[in-house]
């Protein structure tokens, strides 16, 4: 039975929007995985490692037949097939792809923790995720919706417009 996962798109080097097209494109041509949902993309501010260019982000809704470390698996290829170079933590990147949630699961291994710990912390993740999934509860910290609302009050977060670039 398929899972239900949701996932974090973002790139701030080169084509951005082309960058993350492709990464969802690739994920589409793999056996077990549809792309069910995709939030607009979302122009924002760089957290954590502030002198870098700005990054594009969007959250995409996904069924998958693989488990939650193929997932992650299939995910750091495509990163690297998109010629995600190794930087600093949080510094830039062609592609950011991350698991925010994978159905109700609970994973903390050494590679992966699911749901993602910092999403909560990301209005660049919770104004998608609100965006496509405005009522998806995120464990013990609510809604989605309710959420986003909050971050966006602190945090600079604006729909891109690609006729602007």
């Amino acid at each position: 039975m398929p899972t239900t996962a949701y996932i974090g798109l973002g790139s701030n080097l080169g084509d951005k929007e082309a960058n993350i097209r492709k990464a969802l494109a690739m994920l589409e041509e793999v056996p077990g995985i549809q792309v069910k949902k995709v939030a607009s993309l979302y122009k924002t501010a760089p957290l954590y490692v502030t002198k870098q260019d700005w990054f594009l982000n969007t959250v995409a809704e996904v069924e998958t037949s693989l488990t939650a470390h193929e997932f992650l698996t299939l995910l750091k290829d495509t990163e690297k097939k998109l010629e995600r170079a190794p930087t600093v933590r949080w510094g830039p990147r062609t592609i950011d792809l991350d698991i925010l949630l994978f159905g109700s699961d609970k994973i903390e291994s050494a590679d992966l923790i699911v749901p993602h710990p910092r999403m909560i912390e990301r209005a660049f993740v919770m104004v998608p995720l609100a965006e496509i999934a405005p009522r998806l509860c995120i464990p013990g910290r609510g809604r989605a919706g309710e959420l986003a609302r909050l971050l966006s009050t602190d945090q600079s977060v604006e729909k891109f417009d690609s006729s602007q670039k």
